[in-house]
């Protein structure tokens, strides 16, 4: 398929700017891809879709605040990064965007919180891209809450457009089941973002299993495709990691026909790239996927799929077309568009199911 296939006119108004008030109220649209009807729910409803011996699987990555504002040296310059990935622990080596890019070059140190951090940029990598090096020989928990202190939760660009990241996006920004961890991921798993701990134990008393991969999202995911022929975009790799308890649970219940459904794009994307020749799921310790779905494209595990409303053009909204159908997921955005459902991250929720 093409690019311009999956084109559709998103306004400004449709966009979910904040969260709603209270997690795990927001619409719910549920897509029936084998009867093709179409549902309008609210979140809750969705008990209505699970039991007994059904496996929902979750990421339970961890958003970090992954974006700095500080100064340049001598100048006084504001500059901000963005820290994507810390590249050697032992020398504080990160990969990071910068901006503005043009007054940052090798050699310059960098302040950050009055100079309770500084680093140094030790490498050019694209136009945007530099690998920097924090000048700091402590603790590294104590390193590593520093930044947890003085970054900003990493919001889309299209949120930072309108608004900075506020006091309340580091906990509405996060899952409940966000793990315990230094650092994590520079995006949200955002279609975990409205499970509530009620929701998730009356699933667990429905008799659902409940289980978790780690798949460590970056900043591809919001990469614009810029190919026409969708063959030939590249997506960037990502670490992940899939336990062998949440293997032999989900094989078991694929063996008795259960409902199986991945929460979110980055779930699905870790279990579908984690399929063994017979069609199982495969424990995974430490990988690493770049796979990209789009329609046609016949997914192995999961035969149900939680997902928020996705922007126009983007691999997720691809994602959601692999798994739904291409012709029936783009007729259920119209029909979201048409009755206000909200879109993108803070916004309301699909669930298709066979």
């Amino acid at each position: 398929m093409k690019l311009s296939q999956f084109y559709f006119d998103l306004p400004k108004n449709k966009i979910a700017y904040y969260p709603l008030e209270e997690r795990g109220t927001s619409k719910l649209m549920v897509v029936n891809r084998t009867t093709k009807e179409i549902e309008h729910k609210t979140f809750k409803d969705i008990l209505d879709y699970f039991g007994e011996g059904d496996v929902i699987i979750y990421n339970n990555t961890r958003v970090f605040p992954a974006k700095l504002y500080g100064t340049k040296e001598k100048t006084q310059a504001k500059i901000e990064v963005f820290l994507l990935r810390e590249l050697n622990k032992e020398y504080r080596l990160w990969d990071v965007l910068v901006d503005p890019a043009r007054k940052i070059r090798v050699g310059n140190k960098l302040y950050f919180g009055n100079g309770e951090l500084v680093a140094e940029v030790v490498d050019n990598t694209t136009s945007r891209g530099r690998t920097i090096r924090f000048l700091y020989e402590g603790d590294d928990e104590v390193f590593y809450k520093k930044i947890d202190r003085l970054g900003l939760m990493p919001l889309p660009d299209y949120i930072t457009e309108k608004r900075e990241a506020e006091q309340l996006d580091r906990e509405t920004y996060q899952t409940i089941f966000a793990k315990e961890e230094p650092l994590g991921s520079v995006a949200s798993p955002a279609a975990g973002l409205h499970f509530t701990k009620e929701i998730m134990k009356r699933l667990e008393l429905q008799g659902v299993n409940q289980d978790f991969v780690t798949l460590y999202l970056g900043r591809g995911c919001f990469a614009e495709v810029e190919v026409e022929d969708l063959t030939k975009h590249k997506m960037d790799s990502e670490n992940y990691f899939i336990s062998e308890k949440l293997a032999e649970t989900v094989n078991t219940a694929k063996k008795n026909k259960k409902r199986i459904c991945a929460v979110g794009c980055s779930t699905l994307r870790a279990i579908e790239s984690s399929v063994s020749a017979s069609y199982n799921l495969q424990a995974i310790d430490n990988g690493w996927t770049n796979r990209f779905f789009f329609p046609p494209y016949d997914f192995r595990v999961c035969n149900a799929f939680f997902t928020n409303f996705h922007d126009s053009c983007s691999t997720m909204y691809m994602m959601a077309c692999a798994f739904g159908g291409y012709e029936l997921i783009t007729e259920a955005y119209q029909i979201a568009l048409k009755e206000k459902y909200r879109f993108l991250a803070y916004g309301d929720a699909m669930l298709i199911i066979s």
